[in-house]
């Protein structure tokens, strides 16, 4: 394939707008984790995720993935997996807002992975628009402080916290993948990864959900691939240390989501610290990184 150079703003952009997507299914996963349980909804929504995925994977004949590419695909599958299971158990029991805050040291912590792991330079306005950004996770925390907490959202609270770690490596691993695969061949085997790791415990878990929930499992297959793919192109333009600020578009569209479908409101503190997420996101978007040419 022909190698380009393109705008680091398109790949930043394209990447705001999986965030976005991303978003509203998490919206509607919730409901569903509250109706059906977060396993089940998971389960589900992987079987219909698979279907969507292969139709444009198979009507381009795909060859088997490399030894490489298949390795990260299940590696990632596998992460993915149990990342998912942790964030939405604990999206069910604590407000979307407060859960995507929590969730925002992943974007800083797979800062420095990929400086690591990629070998990629961390640039200034990466560090100081991550740095404004988390200081408005901080002022988020400190409200949420303020409120009285119950067992069953500290427990939420810790889940998606050990979700975020999970989410930290699977950025560094969206990077890597999606230089060895195109977004459709890595939507299609993180789908069937992620089902296969989902079905292992079906005989003791699993429950067939009511016919009225398939529309809205349908509807989350379809906004979590298509976010996959938004975010595997993306990751192919652009590296991980300059898309990572991406994620801390998800605050405001949680905070709209929690608003608007699951009756949330916002704190001061709540709009102060995204306030300074947003200065955070701008500023990376406006810093102009040397990327190294890749493929189409």
């Amino acid at each position: 394939m022909a190698a380009r150079t393109l705008s680091p703003a398109t790949a930043f952009g394209v990447g705001a707008l999986g965030i976005a997507v991303f978003s509203a299914m998490d919206a509607v996963m919730k409901g569903l984790s509250l109706d059906i349980g977060a396993y089940n909804a998971l389960l589900w929504r992987s079987f219909a995720a698979i279907v969507i995925a292969a139709v444009p994977y198979l009507i381009g004949r795909p060859a088997m993935p490399e030894r490489t590419a298949m390795r990260l695909h299940l590696i990632r599958g596998v992460v993915s997996a149990v990342m998912a299971i942790l964030f939405f158990w604990g999206l069910a029991r604590v407000p979307m807002a407060q859960a995507i805050a929590l969730a925002f040291i992943a974007p800083l912590i797979a800062l420095f992975l990929a400086a690591v792991i990629l070998k990629e330079r961390i640039g200034r306005a990466s560090v100081v628009a991550s740095a404004i950004a988390f200081a408005g996770v901080l002022a988020i925390l400190a409200g949420q402080a303020r409120a009285e907490l119950g067992h069953e959202a500290f427990l939420g609270a810790i889940a998606v916290l050990g979700s975020a770690v999970c989410y930290a490596f699977n950025i560094i691993l969206m990077r890597a993948q999606s230089l060895v695969a195109g977004p459709v061949e890595v939507a299609f085997w993180q789908n069937v990864t992620v089902a296969v790791c989902l079905a292992l415990p079906a005989p003791w878990f699993a429950a067939v959900p009511a016919l009225h929930h398939a529309p809205m499992l349908v509807l989350a297959a379809a906004l979590a691939t298509a976010s996959l793919l938004l975010l595997s192109w993306a990751y192919a333009h652009g590296p991980a240390s300059y898309l990572a600020p991406t994620e801390y578009t998800a605050f405001i569209w949680a905070s709209l989501f929690g608003w608007t479908v699951f009756g949330e409101t916002l704190s001061p503190w709540t709009v102060a610290g995204a306030a300074l997420i947003v200065t955070g996101c701008v500023i990376a978007a406006r810093s102009r990184p040397q990327i190294e040419e890749t493929p189409a």
